[in-house]
């Protein structure tokens, strides 16, 4: 009788992710990147994005360049 090995699974972030997703990737609370995007610190289009059902998504990608550009 053989036995099977449970192989581990990664999952990768997506590129787009919700304000709570992106707290537990980044550390910033979702109030601090809510007044981040309300001050205009991080602009629409290249760190954040509203989905079409309103919800707001952190850009991961362009998250990265705005830490490497300080």
């Amino acid at each position: 009788m053989t036995q099977e090995i449970e192989q581990p699974v990664f999952v990768a972030p997506a590129r787009y992710v919700l304000l709570p997703v992106a707290n537990a990737i980044t550390g910033y609370s979702v109030k601090a990147m809510e007044r981040k995007i309300e001050r205009g610190d991080w602009p629409e289009g290249k760190l954040w994005r509203r989905a079409p059902d309103g919800h707001i998504l952190i850009d991961l990608m362009g998250y990265q360049k705005w830490v490497e550009s300080r």
